[in-house]
């Protein structure tokens, strides 16, 4: 697949399928095309039941659906409690938050908000993230095992809708990083993880909730569409809105395509928590110090590249041996830089190597690199 060949009408025709209610027996209904189901109803269907509906939702159906009364709204306001500390302190400090799609300081962010809730308040984290529906919508799109990650995300007033798009993993590459990847790859990656939001306080349209084009997960292209104006045009004017409930969750599939709402009062801090949960098997089979690896052959790479310039052995060499992806990373620490991700650390070496840095120079450069990567 290629960028320049992705057309809307064809995304146009996908995401014009009707959502039905008699295919999904356990939603209560459907709105705006969106699945809408009660977290009591889930709780008392048949587990195997309702794992095979949610993943046929998240996958064939519309992509998104929406669990009102997930989490007990008492448990939401003692984890917000907790997020709002975390976000004085950020700002007290004068730390700067960035975000993926959003203006800077149009945001206030929690990166990490797992961990540092877990740290925080042990007794809420067991709690809040003890919670079955989670659980149940995570194991239905990813079985057991699965690894969970979460980021507070309040859009303050005034904040401006995000331009729609999809989300990690290849939806945080530009469409020229996307394309020498496979089509297989485009199909496999929706599969990896699970999206999913927790609402922290009632959001009515005018706060914007989450806009959500329900079907586009289906596209094949939709990686690819980013920066077109075309797409951004339609998928902003033809995404819907649902409201929520202190304590609704929603998810969807991460092909879907979404962004955050404009939100239009001048008094409402709209805060969620969002998941990105991911597979169990997105891991290697072996441990690699990289680093120790990747300063064995600096030398010889630096070497080649005195003598001869640009090498493509060392190059095609350095993507077996260094951490070519910039995540997992600590986002308040290692945010990004001119682009959706971080620096990895394969970029750590290309540009030392481009720079014709000493070995010394980049062990120092690649123990910065790690440091901004822990999360304490």
């Amino acid at each position: 697949m290629r960028a320049a060949e992705c057309r809307v009408e064809d995304l146009a025709a996908i995401v014009a399928e009707e959502t039905r209610l008699q295919d999904y027996p356990l939603a209560e209904r459907v709105e705006a095309n969106v699945l809408v189901y009660s977290a009591e109803s889930l709780r008392r269907a048949d587990r195997e039941v309702a794992l095979a509906e949610v993943s046929r939702a998240l996958g064939e159906g519309p992509g998104v659906l929406i669990i009102e009364g997930a989490v007990d709204p008492v448990v939401v306001d003692r984890a917000s409690d907790v997020f709002r500390g975390i976000i004085d302190e950020q700002n007290a400090a004068g730390r700067s938050v960035g975000d993926h799609f959003a203006k800077p300081g149009s945001n206030d962010r929690i990166w990490n908000s797992l961990e540092k809730l877990a740290i925080t308040a042990p007794d809420v984290f067991i709690d809040y993230h003890g919670n079955d529906i989670v659980d149940l919508v995570s194991t239905a799109w990813l079985g057991p095992a699965y690894q969970m990650t979460a980021q507070v995300n309040v859009v303050n007033p005034g904040g401006a809708a995000q331009v729609p798009h999809r989300d990690y993993h290849l939806g945080f590459m530009s469409a020229e990083q996307i394309e020498p990847y496979p089509d297989h790859v485009h199909a496999l990656s929706p599969a990896l993880t699970l999206q999913g939001a927790i609402a922290h306080g009632d959001t009515p349209l005018e706060t914007g909730p989450t806009m959500l084009l329900p079907h586009s997960q289906k596209y094949p292209g939709g990686y690819l569409i980013a920066g077109r104006e075309d797409f951004a045009d339609f998928t902003t004017t033809h995404c819907v809105q649902v409201p929520f409930a202190k304590g609704d969750a929603i998810f969807f599939n991460p092909a879907l395509i979404h962004g955050a709402g404009t939100n239009r009062t001048q008094d409402v801090r709209r805060m969620v928590n969002l998941l990105q949960v991911s597979s169990a098997f997105g891991r290697a089979m072996e441990s690699v110090d990289r680093e120790r690896m990747v300063l064995a052959i600096y030398p010889e790479m630096l070497d080649r590249a005195r003598r001869m310039g640009d090498d493509p052995g060392s190059e095609v060499a350095l993507r077996s041996a260094a951490e070519g992806y910039a995540f997992p990373t600590n986002l308040d620490r290692d945010p990004p830089v001119g682009g959706l991700a971080p620096p990895s650390q394969a970029d750590v070496v290309r540009t030392s190597l481009a720079e014709r840095r000493g070995v010394d120079e980049l062990r120092a450069a690649l123990k910065d690199h790690a440091t901004r990567r822990e999360t304490s």
